[in-house]
């Protein structure tokens, strides 16, 4: 099973929501969260495109 971590620093940029090929990101709140997990596919993507450097995908 995969856990995302989104910082307190992510800034609501979208970047993550952008970049994700599944949709696994949405903004509320002004904050970036991961509202589908478990659809995740481990991609990396969200991590390495992040410009704040607040997600952490662990598997």
């Amino acid at each position: 099973m995969v856990k995302i971590v989104v910082d307190p620093k992510c800034t609501g940029c979208e970047t993550c929501a952008n970049t994700c090929p599944v949709g696994v990101y949405e903004l509320k709140d002004g904050k970036c969260v991961a509202s589908k997990e478990s659809e995740c596919l481990v991609c990396r993507a969200c991590e390495a495109q992040c410009p704040e450097g607040a997600i952490q995908v662990i598997e």
